[in-house]
């Protein structure tokens, strides 16, 4: 026996044999979760099945690798590291440090960013709440911020409201919050309407963003837009941040103040977020005052101590592992990938005649304007689920009800992920279009008695499950797409 082993074999009889670990306590943390809790176990089981026999569609959501799923079940997640490398609240942190160090580094790399001139925070778990982190750095209760209202492809978290004023997300109730539009008739940012509107309004914060916006952002145009009002500009790049590091969508980092972005949609991370923000200098006075940015504490308090306690170490260390994975040339080519198989799908579908909202796309997803079917896009998204296509109903302009809008948000990351080109991607638009006139037959099966919206809803949704054709078109796509593999199969 080698003198580690023989050292090892020793401890545990020691103990062993002073009863400090029984059979039994062991077992409980030993036992894999197969053993240890079977029903979970196998909720696990059904959902690997199914989003491997699923097609998913829902441009927010990827697969991501092998090597990011083994940091997040590593020990880095029994860690407590209140603070930031160096300055923790708790001793033993020192290899900690070096992962949060290590994944900030290689997310200045990543995005060609001067460690002098930009920070990044790692620490913020998900979107929606980095955005409301930067909004209390840098701005009081009751100050104002602009956002690209939601039923036109903005996000909640950029401060969504009714037009009747009611707080649809918080941050609305917190700050004052007036929305920008798209041009309905071109579905475009209409940034000349922007610019009138903030002159108006004089915002403190200007967001760039969108979470069902398939163009192109004028980054450039928002600057001068930001500048003339003297607002912040903030760039909200959770969708598109895996593009803008492949540089196949323009960046927001050379006109913006702050950038903030998730990890787990095209950068194909983990599910986490970060906030960057520029340092130094940020304006000159006419006198040759310089003005300093003053970001860099307001935000890192922001996260730590003003929203969030200690971060999840074993996410901050996958995200290290993606951003360094989006470094190389696979991923460039996956990202320019995502980008070409969005064109062809809008193509496809638009020569079957379906209208697109802005009429294509330049990124990594597509929202079908459903409004000269006979169908909504709540509707499409339930006979979808029943088919294993993973897709979601989504608000476009001139939308009156957000829980059954017109439009299906539909983008290519994830089935980009497992493989799929240009003739996988054809055969979908094809089973959408057979899915589309499946909906509108079952619809003209609801009852004809008087039920409100949800009730009509529900009784769609029985429609699909007993009908014999969705659980024939169900079984051809689940075997279908079964074929590809997930990572990790390889």
């Amino acid at each position: 026996m080698f003198p580690r082993a023989s050292a090892l074999a020793k401890c545990m009889a020691t103990v062993h044999r002073r009863g400090l670990l029984t059979s039994g306590a062991q077992s409980l943390v030993s036992k894999p979760v197969s053993e240890g809790d079977p029903e979970m176990f196998d909720i696990l089981q059904q959902e690997r099945h199914r989003q491997k026999h699923s097609i998913t569609l829902i441009p927010s959501e990827n697969f991501t690798s092998k090597a990011v799923m083994d940091l997040l079940g590593s020990e880095l997640q029994n860690k407590y590291s209140e603070g930031y490398p160096g300055e923790r609240y708790y001793g033993g942190n020192e290899i900690i440090d070096k992962s949060e160090s290590l994944c900030q580094a290689r997310a200045l790399e990543l995005y060609g960013l001067d460690p002098a001139k930009w920070g990044v925070n790692v620490q913020p778990l998900s979107g929606a709440p980095a955005n409301l982190y930067v909004y209390s750095a840098i701005m009081n209760v009751g100050e104002r911020l602009m956002g690209l209202d939601l039923p036109d492809g903005g996000h909640l978290s950029h401060g969504y409201q009714l037009k009747s004023g009611t707080p649809i997300s918080f941050i609305s109730k917190y700050f004052q919050s007036m929305p920008y539009h798209v041009d309905h008739t071109t579905g475009l940012i209409d940034y000349d309407n922007l610019q009138v509107l903030a002159k108006a309004f004089r915002p403190k914060v200007i967001v760039a963003g969108t979470s069902a916006y398939s163009r192109l952002i004028d980054y450039a145009r928002f600057k001068e837009i930001s500048q003339e009002c003297g607002a912040y500009l903030m760039s909200d790049m959770a969708h598109i941040s895996g593009l803008v590091a492949a540089n196949v969508v323009p960046s927001p980092f050379e006109h913006s103040d702050i950038v903030t972005t998730t990890t787990h949609k095209s950068l194909r991370g983990p599910r986490g977020a970060m906030i960057f923000f520029r340092k130094g200098i940020k304006s000159v006075t006419k006198k040759g005052k310089e003005i300093p940015y003053e970001l860099e504490k307001k935000i890192n308090f922001s996260v730590f101590p003003g929203h969030q306690g200690g971060p999840h170490n074993h996410t901050i260390g996958a995200m290290a592992v993606a951003l360094k994975q989006a470094m190389s040339p696979e991923f460039k080519e996956y990202q320019q990938k995502i980008v070409d198989n969005s064109k062809w799908f809008a193509q496809e579908l638009t020569k079957m005649g379906y209208k697109l909202v802005s009429g294509g796309t330049d990124n990594h997803l597509i929202v079908i304007d459903l409004s000269g079917t006979q169908v909504d896009g709540a509707r499409v998204e339930t006979i979808l689920s029943a088919l294993n296509i993973a897709a979601n109903k989504n608000t476009i302009p001139g939308d009156k009800s957000a829980l059954f809008p017109f439009g299906l948000r539909i983008g290519t990351p994830a089935m980009t992920t497992r493989g799929f080109g240009r003739e996988e991607f054809s055969q979908v638009a094809k089973y959408i279009d057979s899915a589309v006139k499946l909906a509108e037959n079952l619809k003209t099966l609801e009852p004809t008695t008087k039920l409100d919206a949800r009730s009509r809803l529900n009784e769609f949704k029985k429609l699909c499950n007993e009908s014999s054709e969705v659980a024939a078109l169900s079984g051809e796509i689940s075997k279908w797409v079964g074929q590809y593999p997930v990572p990790g199969d390889i």
